[in-house]
C-alpha cells in the first residue's frame, strides 16, 4: 500500500536519516522505503548519496551487524546468513567481511550446543527419523552439511 503524501527532498532526507539511525539498513531496504515517498529517481539518488556520505548507510557495517545478530540471537549458521544477505543484494566481499565477525571457536561451540539441545527436544524413537529430523533442523538454520552429518553420527548411533 503506497503512501499518497508527497515529501520534499529535505523531509525525505530527514526521515531516512531517522530510519537508518534506528537500525542498520542495507541499500535495498532504503530504496524500498524511498519508494513510499513518491519521489522522482533523481531525488532518490540525492538522498541515497547523502545517506552514504554522512555514514547513515554503510553496507559493510550492515552486513557485520546482521551476521553477528543472526548468529548470536537466532543461532543461524553461515549458510543461512549468506543466503539472507544475498537476498538483500549484499556483495560477496561484504558477506565474507561479515563472517570475520564470527569467532570460529564460538561458532563451533554454538553449533554443538544447538545440536545437543535440539536432540533432547526430539521425541522420536526411530533412529533414522531422529537423524533426519535433527539434520533438517540444523541445515534449515544454515549450518554446513558436513558439520551436521559428523555431529549426527557422533550424537545418534
Amino acid at each position: 500500500m503506497s503512501n499518497h503524501r508527497s515529501f520534499t527532498v529535505d523531509e525525505a532526507k530527514r526521515r531516512m536519516e531517522g530510519y537508518c539511525s534506528y537500525q542498520e539498513r542495507c541499500h535495498k531496504e532504503v530504496e524500498k522505503k524511498l519508494n513510499d515517498f513518491n519521489l522522482i529517481d533523481k531525488a532518490k539518488e540525492v538522498i541515497i548519496l547523502h545517506l552514504l556520505e554522512h555514514d547513515f548507510l554503510n553496507e559493510e557495517r550492515f552486513s557485520k551487524t546482521f551476521a553477528r545478530g543472526k548468529f548470536r540471537i537466532k543461532k543461524w549458521g553461515k549458510q543461512r546468513i549468506a543466503r539472507e544477505l544475498k537476498g538483500k543484494d549484499i556483495s560477496d566481499y561484504n558477506i565474507n567481511s561479515a563472517f570475520q565477525e564470527i569467532d570460529d571457536a564460538e561458532y563451533y561451540r554454538t553449533f554443538d550446543k544447538l545440536a545437543e539441545k535440539r536432540l533432547l527436544e526430539l521425541n522420536e524413537t526411530n533412529v533414522y527419523k531422529k537423524r533426519k529430523k535433527l539434520a533438517n533442523y540444523l541445515i534449515y538454520r544454515g549450518w554446513e552439511s558436513d558439520m551436521v552429518y559428523k555431529k549426527i553420527v557422533e550424537l545418534i548411533n
